[in-house]
This record gives structure tokens, C-alpha cells and sequence, in this order.
């Protein structure tokens, strides 16, 4: 590989290092100023001690900085972090997996299995928690039938697998269409409706908690497995001649990016294209190696995310859907992203 700003002599270069640091850093403090109700930056660290010293059990006053930064900002910017970090690596590595430029974290059907568990409960007037925890059950539910599906073929396979994934999605989106048809559409289907399209909304400490461990160990996973997919990305016979167990490997990045996808739906609804766009803006900066592409495409996540989730509660009275946020931003920037690399994708 040859040597640019970022990657230089196979590492990455300070500058390179720093960005990664720097820019989910700076979003994220920005974004705990920026609101409806802005906040000095000079009230958040003191706003952030406060709530260090209450852990101690210290009693202290709570101002309103502190109110609107540590109840209602942190925790949307945390869970953005973590889903906008899982969603990229997940899109990374299934793009890698399927050698399609195209593939995104729900090719599997991970999505629409986690959409049902999550119609479910708000049908049954489930609490926030319990709907978060029986749309990861459903979520990781609907790959095993994926893998069942693809039976004999499920690791040797790709094609299988994809055509798989096509049929589980189509068979648990008709079932969650029958449950939005059934749906009271005085109460329940409006709920469902705004829970499909994504919000960080319900974002907490707990929800948190209960959602990110799966994410970061998935993320963790493909990021020290990260070199493999290079060679997965080969033809197969390339692939097999470089002594690793290809059928294992595979499997180990599908479950891991399942779990990234299955957790990611489960705590904020259905994120569109930050698992197909910010793959593609990392390569254009770093190449196609993912011993670089990962660890870029996990910090522009983290930061694209935590901006959108800020535009959806700021510019409007009321909080849009980040679905509807990322088709917009990520639409025109894939579109310009194509014409730069037109030629690439033949």
C-alpha cells in the first residue's frame, strides 16, 4: 500500500490518530451545547463533575445546565456513539464478507426480525425496557432462521446465505405488516410507526447499559479481527490457500455483526444508511485495507451519528426521525461519493 497523509510505512500517522480522537470528541461537546436550549461550554464540565461528585454520594443542587447535559444530552449522545460506532463496523464487515460495495448490516434480516419483537411489545404495552430486550430476542432469532434457511450451505456459501437473508426479511416483514394492520391506529400504530423510522428519544443510562455491551463486544471482535477481512475478501481459492479456516471466520463475523445490528435496532428503531455510507467515506481517505478502514469508519460513525441525532431534535419543534435525517444527508454524499469512484466500481 502506498503511503498517503493517514497511513505511512503500514501505520497510521499522528495526524491520522488524532482525527479519530479529536472528531467524536469535538461533536460530541458541541452537540452537548447545541439544542433548542443552548448551554455555554463553559457550564458542561462543571455539569459533568456534578454528576461525578453525586455518584460519590455526594448531595449537591442541580442546576438546569445540568438537568439538560447529564438527564437529557449524555445519555442520546452515548447511545449515538455506540449504535453510530457498531453500524459502521457492521456495514464495514458485511461489505467485506459479500464483496458488495452495496451490502449493509441487515442483509441477514437481522432488522426485520428485531422490528417484529419490537411491534410486539409496543402492542402489548411493554415498557421501554421490555421492548428494547424482546426486539434483540427477535433479532437475533431471525439469523438463526437465516442459518437454518441456508442449511448445509450456510458457510461455504455466500450466495446461499444473502438469498437466505432476502427470504427471512420478506417472510418478517409480512408478519410485521399483519401486526401494524392489526394495530389500534388511534394509539399503538402511531408508536410502531415512530419506532421504525429511529429516535434516541427513550435514550437512558439503563437502556444503555442493557443495549451497548453486545455492540461493543462485536465491534471489539471484527476490530482485532479486522486483517482477515482482507483475505475473506478474496476469491475463494485465495482465500483458502492462506491457511485460516475460512468457514469459521465467516461465521465469526456474521455473529458479531449481528449482534452489532440486533442491539443497534433493539435500543433506537431502524438506522438507515450510515452502514453503507461511512464505509465508503473511509475508504476514500484510508484505502480499501480494513486494518485501517475499521478503525476511520468507527470514529466517523460515532460522530456522524451524534450530529444527526442532534439536527433531529434541534432544527425542527418537533424531533424527526433519524431515518429521515441520514436518507437526506446520506443520499446526495453517496451519490457525489459514486461520481468520485465511478471507475472503482466496475
Amino acid at each position: 500500500m502506498r503511503d498517503t497523509f493517514w497511513v505511512k510505512n503500514g501505520t497510521f500517522t499522528p495526524a491520522a490518530i488524532a482525527t479519530m480522537f479529536l472528531i467524536p470528541l469535538i461533536s460530541a461537546l458541541l452537540c452537548l451545547c447545541a439544542g433548542r436550549m443552548n448551554v455555554p461550554v463553559d457550564d458542561i464540565l462543571p455539569s459533568i463533575a456534578q454528576a461525578l461528585r453525586r455518584l460519590q454520594g455526594y448531595e449537591t443542587e442541580v442546576s438546569q445546565s445540568y438537568s439538560v447535559v447529564i438527564n437529557l444530552r449524555l445519555p442520546r449522545i452515548l447511545m449515538a456513539a455506540v449504535v453510530g460506532a457498531g453500524l459502521s463496523c457492521a456495514g464495514n464487515t458485511f461489505q467485506s464478507l459479500f464483496s458488495n460495495p452495496l451490502a449493509t448490516p441487515d442483509v441477514l434480516g437481522v432488522s426485520s426480525g428485531t422490528c417484529i419483537g419490537a411491534i410486539l411489545a409496543i402492542i402489548l404495552s411493554r415498557s421501554i425496557l421490555e421492548t428494547q430486550l424482546l426486539a434483540l430476542v427477535f433479532g437475533l432469532g431471525s439469523v438463526w432462521i437465516t442459518l437454518r434457511i441456508a442449511g448445509k450451505n450456510d458457510g461455504r456459501s455466500m450466495v446461499y446465505l444473502v438469498l437466505a437473508g432476502m427470504i427471512a426479511s420478506s417472510l418478517f416483514n409480512a408478519m410485521g405488516s399483519l401486526l401494524k394492520y392489526t394495530a389500534d391506529p388511534q394509539d399503538k400504530l402511531p408508536q410502531i410507526t415512530y419506532w421504525l423510522m429511529g429516535s434516541f428519544t427513550g435514550a437512558g443510562y439503563q437502556e444503555i447499559l442493557i443495549g451497548s455491551p453486545l455492540i461493543l463486544v462485536g465491534t471489539v471482535i471484527i476490530y482485532l479481527l479486522r486483517w482477515r477481512l482482507n483475505i475473506l475478501s478474496l476469491s475463494a481459492d485465495e482465500a483458502q490457500s492462506s491457511g485460516i479456516n475460512i468457514r469459521q471466520t465467516r461465521m465469526i463475523f456474521i455473529l458479531a455483526s449481528t449482534l452489532i445490528t440486533a442491539s443497534s435496532v433493539s435500543m433506537c428503531g431502524q438506522v438507515g444508511w450510515i452502514g453503507l455510507l461511512i464505509p465508503h467515506c473511509a475508504r476514500l481517505l484510508v484505502g480499501s485495507n480494513n486494518r485501517y478502514v475499521i478503525p476511520f469508519s468507527i470514529s466517523l460513525g460515532i460522530s456522524f451519528m451524534i450530529v444527526i441525532d442532534t439536527l433531529s431534535r434541534s432544527i425542527s419543534v418537533i424531533e424527526l426521525p433519524i431515518s429521515i435525517l441520514t436518507a437526506i444527508v446520506g443520499a446526495p454524499v453517496f451519490i457525489s461519493l459514486l461520481n468520485r469512484n465511478r471507475s472503482n466500481l466496475r
